[in-house]
């Protein structure tokens, strides 16, 4: 902070004055970084998806596929089952090299019970990897063609009895 001396009426007073190259000089610097940094706050990821043919397959067709897709399913109660067929986790990886040799695509369909152990499906999931599965994708809906005996099971177990009409008041 500067001072000029002699500055009032009878030459004694002391006049303030403010130096602002300090502050100049701060706010500077402070956009000179700002400026600088400001373009590596954006950066642009390019994703390169694939392109995706959009055409609807009528159950009929899916029905009549030479080579229907593998679907490995994790049960509750640490169950494997390969398109239906019940395995175990040893003789797994076994079965999916000998699936897979007589197909050409090395794509496995993966779909785990609600209530299937996480560790149990991990181990599945390292098992189909050693199997030869190249591409695992997860189930989001079961595939219709894949599980007809499971869908035919649960609709007479989900059907609930039609309730009854409540019953005419008694007149008094």
């Amino acid at each position: 902070m500067a001072m000029t001396v002699g500055a009032g009426a009878g030459g004694k007073a002391v006049a303030p004055q403010m130096n602002v190259t300090p502050l100049v000089d701060v706010v500077l610097v402070l956009l000179i970084i700002f400026m600088v940094i400001t373009p590596l706050l954006s950066k642009n990821f390019w994703v390169h998806l694939p392109k995706q043919e959009k055409e609807e397959v009528t159950p009929e067709q899916l029905a009549q596929d030479p080579e229907p897709p593998l679907v490995l399913r994790v049960g509750a109660e640490r169950t494997l089952q390969v398109n239906g067929s019940d395995v175990t986790l040893d003789e797994l990886a076994d079965r999916l090299r000998r699936m897979f040799a007589a197909r050409d695509d090395h794509i496995l369909f993966f779909d785990a019970a609600d209530d299937a152990g996480y560790g149990f499906a991990v181990e599945a999931l390292d098992k189909a990897r050693e199997g030869g599965a190249v591409t695992i994708a997860p189930l989001t809906a079961a595939l219709g063609a894949a599980a007809p005996a499971e869908a035919a099971d649960a609709a007479p177990a989900d059907a609930s009895p039609a309730p009854e009409a409540p019953a005419a008041p008694a007149a008094n």
